[in-house]
């Protein structure tokens, strides 16, 4: 009979937490030691409307629920098949870190504790300290403590990621012709045969034969495969094959949640304001959000002036590219006079994503800009929000990540990618091509 492993012990620092409130619940049979400092730190994150502000409130009634002097001991079980939690209590660094590390800090007292536990441990290796912070790792490492990241809700590889397109060539050419008769559409067989990726429904597919090619749809039912046509979105003209991908999962009230990647000057936020525009009618507003990043957990408060001027920054390029369809015409044309009769009416509103919280979701079409830059908890949270007869539209580039613990793997559109493929309301298309300018995309790609 093979002999049970003993349990290992993870060290959890304070940004585990705010990144996930379940994350005690996410080690399996193996212990965790929660230091003093990441108690003390989680107190002062408790008041605000933001995620991690929610998580830490959260975390504390966690905590809290689970009562006994053993917390501080023994540590207390977490359930059948899991491990025990602990609070570790310290009395400031210990000699060792003072002497290489000088400075007092919460981040030196976690990795003290991992320091002391380890030396007590008959294992060495059973202690791991946990923690999104780069620069911690590096430091547990510098003195023989093992660190790694929290990847519990990190995806496997960005390489393998959904792009919600597949190229068919040699295609049979009497089934490609019967696309461009009425109604525009042939059976998903032949097409689901020569697929080599995977089959998910909403996949959009580039057909072709020496003599002719196809841009299609596969329905969500997976039965038909139908022609898309390159057409104009509020004066905005769809300029690759992807972008005409884009517009049309934008505009299908059938689809009600759709992602969109690609690099800066893709064309993502700008096709979904305009097609957002185009389906107007269908909607009671359209939101347009994305999130104002901190630094270092610090939140705007930190910056010069007041709210207005503190948020411009972030905002800006939202109204940028909404001028930008606004100026496809005449200020005399109703479609320009109309998205500025909106702005007046609050039927579109641009806000950062922490003031769109709390507002009523049911018949809006939500556009989330920067995605990239949101966890996986704070993704779910929006969706799980979101009522009837709603579109919510994330865009953004899994490469440009602005938020200090997140990056490819681990970041909310990622996961959103990752876990939604083949969902019958869901549509993902990664735009490839810059559209902004010739130098614009030179440069994109070599620098």
């Amino acid at each position: 009979m093979a002999k049970k492993k003993a349990p290992k012990t993870f060290v959890l620092d304070t940004n585990v937490i705010l990144h996930d409130s379940t994350c005690i619940h996410q080690f399996e049979e193996n212990d965790i030691v929660i230091p003093l400092a990441v108690i003390e730190e989680i107190d002062h994150f408790k008041r605000g409307s933001q995620v991690i502000n929610l998580n830490a409130r959260g975390f504390a009634r966690t905590l809290d629920s689970l009562t006994g002097k053993a917390l501080f001991n023994g540590g207390i079980s977490l359930g059948r098949g899991k491990g025990k939690v602990k609070i570790a209590l310290t009395k400031g660094l210990s000699d060792e870190i003072r002497d290489l590390f000088r400075e007092d800090t919460h981040d030196h007292r976690i990795l003290s504790t991992a320091y002391e536990l380890k030396k007590k441990a008959k294992d060495a290796l059973s202690v791991i300290l946990v923690t999104k912070d780069v620069n911690l790792r590096m430091k547990a490492k510098a003195i023989g403590v093992l660190a790694e990241d929290y990847t519990t809700d990190t995806i496997g590889s960005v390489e393998e990621l959904y792009s919600g397109k597949e190229f068919i060539e040699d295609f049979n050419d009497e089934l490609l012709s019967q696309i461009y008769q009425m109604p525009f559409r042939i059976s998903a067989k032949e097409v689901m045969k020569q697929d080599k990726g995977e089959v998910n429904p909403n996949k959009y597919y580039i057909i072709r034969n020496k003599n002719r090619s196809v841009l299609a749809h596969l329905d969500s039912n997976k039965e038909f495969v139908e022609r898309i046509d390159k057409n104009p979105i509020y004066g905005i003209m769809p300029r690759n094959a992807e972008q005409t991908f884009a517009v049309n999962a934008l505009i299908n009230k059938n689809i009600p949640l759709v992602t969109i990647t690609g690099k800066a000057g893709t064309g993502k936020t700008l096709l979904a304001l305009a097609s957002a525009l185009a389906v107007k009618k269908e909607y009671r507003q359209i939101y347009i959000a994305r999130p104002v990043v901190p630094l270092s957990n610090k939140d705007i408060g930190y910056l010069p002036g007041d709210v207005e001027s503190k948020l411009a920054p972030y905002m800006q390029p939202l109204w940028d590219n909404l001028k930008v369809i606004q100026d496809q015409y005449a200020e005399t044309d109703k479609h320009h006079q109309q998205i500025t009769t909106m702005i007046k009416e609050e039927k579109l509103i641009v806000e950062p994503l922490t003031y769109i919280r709390g507002r009523s979701l049911q018949r809006i079409f939500f556009i989330v800009d920067e995605a990239q830059n949101l966890t996986p908890h704070e993704i779910k949270t929006i969706i799980t929000r979101v009522g009837e007869g709603a579109k919510l539209v994330f865009t953004g580039d899994i490469y440009q990540i602005d938020h200090p613990y997140l990056d490819s793997l681990s970041n909310g559109l990622s996961f959103l990618i990752e876990h939604f493929k083949g969902q019958k309301l869901y549509a993902h298309i990664n735009l490839e091509k810059g559209e902004r300018s010739e130098l614009a995309e030179l440069a994109s790609n070599l620098l």
